[in-house]
């Protein structure tokens, strides 16, 4: 048989989006030696980047190609077409191909939906121009392009102040970023306290307070509820009769999964994407869906953990192996200079359904640590500021380790001594990409500890725990810092 024919006779997977859960699949599907004819489609012009970093670009901590997940030739070296500035205008299931918005029509035996989320624009009046477009203060930020743009604005000589709207992780990141860059920066949440849908009121109230020794002002249980033009500038109104002078308002008040394109293919959508164990569309058994667009058993995630834990099963699925999808744990970290939170789970539900309560607040030096306990197990927890243990706290939660009745409280005691927690080579060290400390004492430096194991290039909160990781092991040499 030709080369040619052989070619054709290969199974023929078509990705719609290149995003960090798309890109985690296609790396997935590489490593098990797939012969699928793969093809990613993205929408962006940009290669597949972290989008947990852009906070970082924003920052200026990190360039714009330093954020890069894999360059265009690496996709080309594995035999891999991906094509950038690709949008998908419908998906024809019948005919088993989907149509671009310049008419290309790509041909699938297998569909994998990676469309992400879209931000949800809140109800302000005045964000919005009679021709559609978005008030010129005003920035979203999700793609890389917004990123360079409001970054670009806030360098401009007339920045000096900015609201973000939107008081969950992203919104912290980005207001964070801001402040480091110079700009006056105040949050506008309407929860009762920050992180509300992640943290409870002791460690929200103790966030804020970290937030404020920082340089930026929060307000929280208030909305934001009209736009304003005025001579000396712009005006965000608040419902409390306040108006905020702001030179820039991001948006940041959370997304949806994007499900418009699946819902014209006839697909099942409720909140996301309805998939069984196998992450196939509920409606059809060649359609897959992973990451923030899709919904199992009644669940969005919107987290970068499950996203990649669905796309390693997924290859598993697509390679023929026996593997099935019953969940994911969530381990969510918030990436911001001088301002550390980490999430396990859904404390204030576990809180709430009857596990015991292990807690310990320090508001004087800006920590607050709480476990949530059933059965001995760790079912949840939440930490602001001292994230020592979080390695450890992280081990007994992934492995539903049986506690002693001490331990939950030793586990959030302070490190009394300098030198740092030494961690056992079991201790997941990076909860993106479920990487051990002993694979981290493996490497001989922080590039191939990026390279062979992914630690670092998700949210990034471990790249501290990895670099001294490495400076701790005799072989290593030349860790960047």
């Amino acid at each position: 048989m030709s080369s040619g024919a052989t070619d054709t006779a290969r199974r023929r997977l078509v990705v719609v989006g290149s995003g960090m859960a798309a890109t985690r699949l296609v790396e997935e599907l590489v490593a098990a030696g797939t012969d699928l004819r793969i093809t990613v489609l993205g929408d962006e012009p940009a290669p597949p980047y972290n989008r947990i970093l852009l906070s970082a670009v924003l920052e200026g901590t990190h360039r714009p190609e330093a954020i890069t997940l894999r360059s265009a030739e690496w996709y080309a070296d594995h035999g891999i077409d991906l094509r950038l500035g690709a949008r998908v205008l419908e998906i024809e299931r019948e005919l088993k191909d989907v149509m671009l918005v310049d008419g290309t029509i790509v041909e699938y035996d297998a569909l994998v939906l990676a469309t992400g989320s879209i931000p949800t624009l809140p109800p302000i009046r005045g964000l919005v121009r009679m021709d559609g477009s978005l008030h010129e203060a005003v920035h979203a930020f999700r793609s890389l392009a917004d990123c360079e743009r409001l970054r670009d604005a806030a360098s401009s000589a007339g920045a000096r102040r900015a609201v973000v709207v939107g008081g969950g992780l992203l919104g912290l990141q980005v207001a964070r970023a801001l402040g480091v860059r110079g700009i006056e920066t105040e949050i506008v949440e309407g929860g009762e306290h920050l992180l509300h849908q992640q943290l409870g009121s002791t460690a929200g109230r103790i966030l804020a307070r970290d937030l404020e020794r920082l340089g930026v002002s929060v307000y929280t249980g208030v909305r934001a509820v009209r736009l304003e033009d005025a001579p000396a500038g712009t005006g965000l109104r608040l419902d409390n009769g306040v108006t905020l002078d702001t030179d820039l308002v991001v948006l940041a008040a959370g997304g949806r999964p994007s499900t418009a394109l699946a819902r014209r293919a006839g697909l099942e959508v409720r909140r996301g994407v309805v998939v069984d164990d196998r992450l196939a569309s509920v409606s059809d058994p060649d359609v897959f869906g992973i990451g923030d667009c899709v919904e199992h058993e009644g669940r969005t995630t919107g987290f970068v953990p499950p996203a990649w834990e669905q796309a390693a099963v997924l290859a598993g699925v697509l390679t023929g192996r026996p593997v099935k999808y019953d969940g994911s744990r969530i381990v969510a970290r918030l990436r911001a200079t001088d301002l550390d939170v980490a999430v396990l789970g859904d404390p204030e539900h576990e809180a709430r359904v009857g596990g015991d309560v292990v807690e310990m607040s320090n508001p004087v030096r800006g920590s607050h640590r709480k476990l949530v306990v059933r059965d001995g197990r760790i079912v949840a927890g939440a930490l602001v500021g001292d994230l020592s243990r979080v390695g450890l706290i992280t081990q007994h939660y992934d492995r539903q380790t049986v506690l002693g009745p001490t331990e939950p409280g030793e586990l959030l005691l302070a490190e009394r001594s300098a030198r740092p927690v030494q961690l056992p080579d079991d201790a997941e060290v990076c909860t993106c990409a479920g990487v051990t400390a002993g694979a981290i004492r493996a490497c001989s430096s922080l590039e191939q500890a990026r390279d062979t194991t992914r630690a670092t290039t998700g949210c990034g909160g471990c790249a501290a725990a990895v670099r001294q990781l490495l400076l701790a092991t005799p072989a290593t040499t030349g860790v960047p810092q």
